[in-house]
């Protein structure tokens, strides 16, 4: 595993849009289990609101969530948005019910999910979306046609797909340019490595979801004891590790709680000792 001597705080995705590596997920923003709205929507809009103030400009959220609850909720918190603001958007899955995922890469439901997203979040262009799942029922070529087609129509700027493999990505790029992807990865799942490397070499933007995760209990103790000497939490200290693990990584820690955000908006700020990625690293 190759280590870095300084973690760059920013990203250029797609060779271009500038972005602060520690980004907001706002799925939390939802009903129990990720259906319907969320239960205190003033509370919600406040968490967005001090996110873009502390530095944010990367948000990532789906039309699943909720479904379609929360991109109207960000528009409703931050339309109009500041000029130097991405919003990543996914779509593919269809939700019959709290905690129940079900792709769909149907064409017409890809297409509809498209221009649904572009109305709830009341922009233009969708700056980068990401398809949520490959549907085993649907080649891909037939799922990405639409989105290949809202790219040449100015309605998509990028493409990216979320959790899939190397040969996934590979198949997904002879079809639509592909600038990110999303897979879970966190200090103590590391499953994604090879499409993590992967991404690294191809200058993709790699977004670990679930990246507040701190591992196994076997690394309780060197976490604490890390934590302790930055004067940090546990969470802090995960993604610390995620920003020094590769340059081209993207976090998205999601929560509810503005005192909680400013928490993982500080985790920028950490920057572990070479000694102390390694002993993580193990």
């Amino acid at each position: 595993m190759a280590t870095l001597v300084k973690a760059p705080l920013t990203f250029k995705l797609g060779g271009e849009l500038e972005i602060n590596r520690l980004g907001y997920g706002a799925m939390q923003l939802t009903g129990t289990g990720v259906f319907g709205d969320v239960a205190d929507r003033e509370n919600a809009k406040k968490v967005l609101q001090e996110a873009v103030t502390a530095g944010v400009n990367f948000i990532d959220t789906a039309e699943a969530y909720g479904p379609k609850t929360n991109e109207s909720l960000i528009a409703e918190a931050l339309y109009p948005y500041k000029s130097d603001l991405v919003i990543a958007t996914k779509g593919g899955f269809d939700r019959p019910g709290p905690n129940r995922w079900v792709p769909n890469g149907t064409p017409a439901h890809i297409a509809e999910n498209i221009n649904g997203s572009l109305q709830r979040l009341k922009q233009e262009r969708i700056d980068l979306w990401q398809l949520h799942r490959f549907d085993p029922n649907v080649p891909v070529e037939e799922t990405l046609a639409p989105v290949a087609e809202a790219v040449k129509a100015g309605k998509i700027r990028y493409v990216g797909l979320s959790e899939v493999n190397v040969e996934q990505i590979e198949r997904a790029r002879k079809i639509v340019p592909i600038v990110s992807v999303q897979n879970l990865y966190n200090l103590g799942n590391r499953q994604w490595e090879e499409v993590l490397d992967y991404t690294t070499e191809q200058d993709l933007a790699f977004i670990p979801w679930y990246p507040l995760a701190s591992g196994p209990h076997t690394l309780a103790e060197k976490i604490a004891g890390i934590a302790a000497k930055h004067n940090a939490t546990t969470a802090q200290i995960a993604l610390a590790w995620l920003l020094k693990r590769a340059a081209n990584i993207l976090l998205i820690p999601g929560t509810s709680s503005v005192a909680h955000l400013k928490e993982n908006v500080a985790a920028a700020n950490i920057e572990l000792s070479e000694e102390e990625f390694e002993a993580l690293s193990k």
